[in-house]
């Protein structure tokens, strides 16, 4: 009977803990939400509003990207133009810094306000779904068992994909049919654009495990490239089955431009934080000096000590798959690379110089 009174004593504890921690993160998500553009509740601990690092939409002032959702007790926050991803803390530390002093000192000081207080929120338990199934491919054909007249082969080819990746990447004939199965609900609105081939990309964990896939369009099919997550918890990034984190990183941005680069990362949109040394890092972004996101994504690289790369003006290819298409060899593009790299006050002069182009 005691051990039975204290196992019931440990939940009721728990529990207490976790609605706590909860109020907290829902007082201050209430505290600010007057500050965020568009911001309302979608369902339980989901709340969507338009994402003020990117400003999400330039064209659209009706699109939000940018929600908060919870994971066990605790709330994040995720945009899905930018890519961007924190956790409470640091979202407020970005919006307000007294907010988030305020914050830190509630949360970790175990406050017991009552419950009364509590910002008018449903009382609600959204925990993002993980599917994390190795046999999640199994469906699909790998592209190097299609024959070389295939057409999405061919597309691989016209490429110039190198050969040792192509078991790497998959063949989906119905998208949306696939997507659904693997993760339901992800693609609920029946389009036209959903129900064709993709090339899967599937993004695979240290441990070999698909924690995230990328869908490319073969044709003129938008969103050109989809991007969904299995594990939320987990950084969307290409490639860490196969980096060694103790060498120089080139981190590019799309991750077939990364097949081309020895110890290569593709970010895929987002901002990562690998825990590398600064001096192991080479950011390689796309050569689009008049795109404002990169350029803001270089300038936020230099601030924080990374290496970047600034094409040369005499580069006039968009990335290095292009380069490469177009008839440069591996050997040429390393070596542009390598003498283009920047940091610090050389790379904020080369910078403000090629994003005039």
């Amino acid at each position: 009977m005691t051990f039975i009174c204290l196992d019931f004593t440990s939940i009721i504890i728990y529990n207490i803990i976790k609605i706590m921690t909860s109020f907290v993160d829902l007082k201050f998500i209430n505290k600010i939400s007057s500050r965020l553009e568009r911001f309302k509740e979608k369902k339980k601990y989901l709340f969507n509003f338009r994402c003020p690092y990117c400003g999400d939409s330039k064209k659209s002032k009706w699109k939000s990207r940018g929600y908060f959702y919870r994971v066990k007790v605790d709330m994040f926050y995720k945009c899905f133009n930018c890519g961007i991803g924190a956790n409470l803390a640091n979202f407020l530390k970005k919006i307000d810094h007294n907010t988030y002093k305020e914050y830190v000192m509630e949360k970790f000081r175990g406050n017991t306000k009552q419950l009364k207080d509590a910002p008018k929120f449903k009382k609600f338990d959204f925990k993002p779904t993980k599917f994390i199934d190795k046999n999640i491919l199994d469906d699909l054909k790998k592209i190097s068992d299609l024959k070389t007249n295939h057409p999405a082969r061919r597309y691989l080819t016209k490429r110039k994909i190198p050969e040792g990746f192509l078991d790497k990447l998959y063949l989906c004939d119905n998208w949306q049919k696939w997507v659904n199965k693997v993760k339901p609900g992800v693609l609920n609105v029946q389009h036209s654009n959903n129900e064709v081939p993709r090339l899967i990309i599937p993004f695979f964990d240290t441990n070999d495990d698909v924690f995230a896939f990328q869908g490319r369009a073969f044709g003129k099919e938008l969103p050109k490239y989809m991007t969904i997550k299995l594990d939320e918890s987990k950084q969307k990034v290409f490639g860490l089955e196969r980096i060694n984190l103790h060498e120089k990183v080139y981190i590019v941005e799309g991750p077939l431009d990364s097949l081309f680069l020895p110890n290569s990362l593709a970010a895929a949109g987002s901002d990562l934080d690998l825990r590398i040394r600064p001096e192991n890092q080479v950011y390689i972004f796309d050569n689009e000096p008049r795109n404002k996101e990169i350029v803001a994504r270089m300038y936020k690289c230099i601030d924080s000590n990374n290496n970047i790369v600034v094409w040369p003006n005499d580069v006039k290819e968009k990335d290095i798959n292009e380069m490469v298409i177009l008839g440069k060899n591996i050997a040429q593009i390393r070596d542009i690379i390598s003498k283009n790299i920047y940091s610090k006050l050389s790379a904020l002069t080369k910078l403000n110089n090629w994003k005039r182009c």
